[in-house]
Formats: structure tokens, sequence, C-alpha cells
């Protein structure tokens, strides 16, 4: 089998509700507003008439795509490490993102290839994930923009079924207010709900950090994530912050590919460990990672939900949550791809079954159907490779 053709094709949606934050950087909460997002999908044609398809990625993926997309013709699809690690050399000096959108699509041209799932070829057995919600970024237009509004949304989410919650904080913060959030959000929902806090890298200072931290450690969190300014690659920095509070970090998420997780690791950097298929050299390199995590005896938490995520978590013993991100009391929207899908699959805040869970998808590859003419009618870019 050989790879014919590769079809990259960059469409547009409308974020409902979200907006910029004034500072330019997080999505937050704005009632009316519109925002306009992009949504890359790849598609990977074969001699055989096998293809693979995956929507995700960003526009930093898409376009480090044709450093290599020519070299992926006329390779064999099935042989994942060996494109793996050329294209790990080929991006040494970037940061790779492009060979994780890339091998996604590939493990699910595999998947229709074998007639099995993702998950069956990772030799997966879960059917169903535990799932946290994972907060919007706060606001002050009446949505997450209080203590005392995080705390009443952590209770709707156990109400739901969630088992867990973590809270993205304020752009704009005061620690005084960030510890109170802390201290309502365990008060509000008891003992017996993980919770967990991910400043997003917002804290100003060490000092920050450090104020925080204790007050986590006051509420018991299960882990706080990447809490200040460095963001998150420090390993000195973070070991000397695990010297000084009680609450496991959880790191490297903004730390690419799989020797830096271990060296992160192995220098003292982090509890629990991130990984991300569309960040780290895809299923391929999240897998690498997860080993490797399991062979220092630590967890792996991936990032973000998404058909790749659940097929991967499934074939995984040492992990925990599935991240429903973006969740938001006043909004449904959850991201920019949750137009693309032609079958049932879904993320989002009413996702979960009545315990907390997702399923993984039972078709083959990814398990999902994508609507294709859906994309291509709000396609406003194409990239081919033949």
């Amino acid at each position: 089998m050989k790879i014919e053709r590769i079809r990259i094709d960059k469409a547009k949606f409308d974020m409902v509700d979200f907006a910029k934050h004034p500072t330019g950087f997080s999505l937050v909460y704005e009632p009316g507003s519109r925002k306009p997002t992009s949504a890359y999908a790849i598609r990977i044609y074969t001699d055989e008439g096998v293809t693979g398809g995956y929507v995700g990625g960003n526009a930093i993926a898409a376009a480090q795509v044709r450093m290599f997309g020519d070299y992926l013709i006329g390779k064999n699809p099935l042989q994942r490490e060996l494109i793996y690690n050329d294209v790990k050399r080929q991006l040494r000096k970037f940061d790779k993102m492009g060979m994780g959108f890339v091998d996604i699509a590939l493990w699910d041209l595999a998947g229709h290839a074998h007639d099995a799932s993702i998950r069956t070829l990772l030799g997966g057995w879960k059917t169903r994930l535990p799932a946290y919600a994972s907060t919007a970024a706060g606001d002050r237009n009446g949505g997450l923009d209080s203590p005392e509004a995080y705390a009443d949304f952590a209770v709707a989410c156990k109400d739901l079924g969630y088992r867990a919650y973590k809270l993205h904080v304020w752009d704009e913060y005061e620690v005084a207010e960030v510890v109170r959030t802390i201290t309502k959000v365990r008060e509000a929902v008891g003992p017996e709900m993980d919770l967990m806090l991910d400043p997003g890298c917002k804290l100003e200072t060490f000092a920050h950090a450090v104020q925080v931290g204790r007050a986590c450690d006051e509420a018991n969190f299960l882990w706080l994530e990447d809490p200040y300014k460095d963001t998150g690659i420090s390993i000195f920095g973070h070991k000397r912050l695990r010297e000084l509070i009680r609450t496991p970090l959880l790191q490297t998420e903004h730390v690419r590919g799989l020797e830096q997780h271990v060296d992160f690791v192995v220098g003292g950097g982090t509890d629990f460990v991130r990984a991300d298929a569309e960040y780290d050299g895809g299923i391929t390199g999240a897998v690498k990672i997860a080993h490797a995590t399991e062979g220092l005896g630590l967890d792996v938490e991936l990032h973000t939900p998404g058909p790749a995520q659940r097929q991967l978590m499934a074939s995984l013993r040492n992990t925990n949550y599935y991240e429903m991100s973006f969740v938001h009391p006043k909004s449904s929207e959850i991201g920019r791809s949750q137009l693309v899908y032609a079958d049932d699959y879904r993320d989002g805040l009413t996702a979960i079954d009545s315990e907390g869970c997702v399923p993984v998808p039972e078709g083959n590859g990814l398990g999902v159907t994508y609507d294709w003419d859906l994309i291509e009618a709000n396609t406003v870019e194409t990239v081919e490779f033949s």
C-alpha cells in the first residue's frame, strides 16, 4: 500500500457567545458574540482505495505539513514508526506540531485497512471513560465571573454526573480571589469530588504559584497544572514548587516530544504527566510518552477531548480522566469542530452519561464519520500533495 495523495482543507466556522479576552489571548464568554475560528481537515488517500482522515490541528500544524508532505507520497502509510522518526528529524528545528496532525490520520487509515478501531490496534479494552468538567477561562460577563459562580457550576457538574472538576481562572486576577475560588468550590462540592486547578501559566510570579498551591493543599486538590508564567517549561522551577506545596503538579503540556517529557519527569519537575496526540507526535508519540510514564511508575493525563483521545485513553492503564474541556454554565459551545461529525459523536457539557463517563467510538479507525460535504462547503483554502 502506498500514499497517493494528501488533501488538507481549512474550514471556517463561528464560535457562538465567545470572544477573545481584551488581552488578546484567552477565549472568554461574551453573550451575543460570534468568533470566527478555523478547523483543519486532512485526508490521506492510497493506491488501494483505503483512506484516513482527521479534523483538528491548527495553523502551525497545517503549515508544517508543507515541509514533509511530498516526502509522504509513495510511502507505506502503515509504517508509522518510520514516518514518525523521519519527520521528527525533518522538523527538529521546530515544535513538530505537524507530526501529530498527520499521524492521527495515519492511525485512522490503519484502522480502516485492518477493519478495526484504533483502540483495538493498540490492544485497548475500555469502552467507557470517566470524564472531568474542565471549565472555560474566567470572564467578567455574567458567566464564570466570581468564586460563587465557579462553585455553583461545580455543583451543577456534580449533579450531571461528573466525578471531577477543573478550574481555569481569569487572565486578570487577584491572588486572594483565586484562593477564595479554590476554597468556595471545595466547600460547595464536599470532599468526594476530585478538584484540579489550571491557571494556564497566567500567574505572574513563582510566589503567586506558591500561594495558590498552598490554597490547593488546604482544599485537597488532586493536581495543580501549569501555574505560572515560565509557561510550564522550567524543570527546576517546578521541582522547587513541588518541594514547597503538597498538591501534586501536572506538567508537560508545553513540552514537546518523548525525550523532553522523560527529561522533565526524571528531573523532578512534575508528578502527573501531560500528553497530547496533536502536540506530541500523534498517537504514535503519545503512546511512547504514556509507556515511558508507566515505566517511571506515574500516570499520564491526556489533553483535551476528541475521538483520538478516546481511542488512546481506552488502551492505557495509567490514566484517570478524560478532559471535557471548555465547558461553561451559560454556553453549550465547546470548540471549533463540533459541526464536523455526520454521526452522533459529540463532546460538551452534557455528553456524559449519568455516571460521568463518555463512550469510546466502536467503528473502524477513529470510529467517527466526518461530514466532508459540510467541511468542504465551509472550506476557504485547500492544499494538496500528490
